[in-house]
């Protein structure tokens, strides 16, 4: 494969070298050199960021292809009761079968596409939980208890109390908490958390009861609104491949403050004419994270500022794919998903 940026090509083909020559061909994704190729994307013209994070992309998924081919795999299957536990009545664990003949769902390689985004900004991912508490869900985000807009967020709680998250703000305090030390090292805390939320919805063509969002934090110094917009902004245009204008309106969160919508320059994918209704399209929720958020937390908020935003998954690939019905995504239809592949 050739590749167009020449310390591209020329590290595939110092790559492919060194892979020949290990015995483990799997610590070949340990090779500094890719980690390297994404810290020079800093020094790349701004124009052409784009296509060089692209190319990066290209060969990973290269060296991938590399591995899964140099693997030997057997079918030599012995005969397994299916009613008696794994390690029972199996003298030699059967191989796996092969798995190259599947895919990847097409909201698990978007979220990837999202988090190496992300990374390449900055940014560290934390996994959310399926289940949590009050605390997290309400009281940290200054929700206190009989507060009117947790009216907002009708989701599944169990006998015991316990929640299903309706959205992955549950994971804010924790982010804020955990990486806090960064703060007194002189680091931002920066963290996207990508992740399934669920509501009490009625079933329809933009509206399901389990879906995905991305949430993201950045705490510093001075952090303020202008950092927001100029990070979601390039976000988007990375995601959506062109770069694209930004505009915020005032909206209310109880856990920022102030809170916007935030909208962009609606795609060329998106754009049926040149009519003023088709210029804009809000997308997410956003804001400066509210000070009782971070005192939550244990953090100064005379001393540290930061803003956080939520956006939904599936309707951002639905838009970028056309997909008409965010019901395709969990119907197991293969003519569905191989479009995608």
């Amino acid at each position: 494969m050739i590749y167009k940026y020449s310390q591209i090509e020329s590290a595939h083909k110092n790559l492919k070298a060194r892979f020949e020559s290990l015995e483990d061909k799997k610590q070949i994704f340990k090779d500094k050199q890719l980690k390297e190729l994404f810290g020079e994307i800093r020094n790349i013209n701004p124009d052409e960021r784009s296509g060089f994070g692209a190319e990066i992309n290209k060969l990973k998924n290269e060296i991938q292809k590399w591995v899964e081919d140099s693997q030997v795999y057997s079918d030599n299957r012995g005969p397994i009761d299916v009613t008696a536990p794994f390690d029972t009545n199996v003298t030699t664990k059967p191989k796996l079968f092969r798995a190259n003949s599947g895919g990847i769902h097409p909201l698990t390689a978007e979220i990837n596409y999202i988090l190496d985004i992300f990374y390449r900004m900055g940014f560290n991912a934390l996994e959310s939980r399926q289940i949590d508490d009050d605390f997290h869900m309400f009281e940290s985000l200054n929700f206190p208890e009989g507060h009117p807009a947790r009216d907002d967020y009708d989701t599944f709680m169990t006998t015991e109390g316990f929640i299903a998250p309706a959205h992955t703000s549950t994971m804010q305090n924790r982010a804020l908490v955990k990486y806090k030390d960064n703060l007194e090292k002189g680091e931002p805390i920066a963290v996207v958390v990508p992740d399934r939320v669920f509501r009490n919805e009625d079933l329809d063509a933009t509206h399901e009861h389990t879906f995905y969002q991305v949430e993201g934090i950045y705490v510093n110094k001075g952090v303020n609104v202008g950092n927001l917009i100029a990070v979601l902004r390039e976000f988007m245009s990375e995601y959506f491949g062109q770069e694209l204008k930004a505009k915020i309106q005032p909206f209310y969160f109880p856990f920022t403050e102030p809170s916007f919508e935030f909208a962009i320059e609606r795609p060329d994918v998106l754009r049926k004419d040149d009519s003023e209704d088709q210029k804009w399209l809000e997308l997410l929720g956003c804001g400066m994270i509210h000070p009782n958020v971070l005192k939550m937390a244990g953090i100064d908020p005379v001393k540290y500022t930061g803003f956080a935003w939520g956006n939904g998954i599936e309707r951002m690939v639905m838009m970028k794919y056309g997909v008409e019905d965010v019901r395709h995504f969990e119907s197991a239809n293969l003519k569905f998903l191989r479009q995608f592949s």
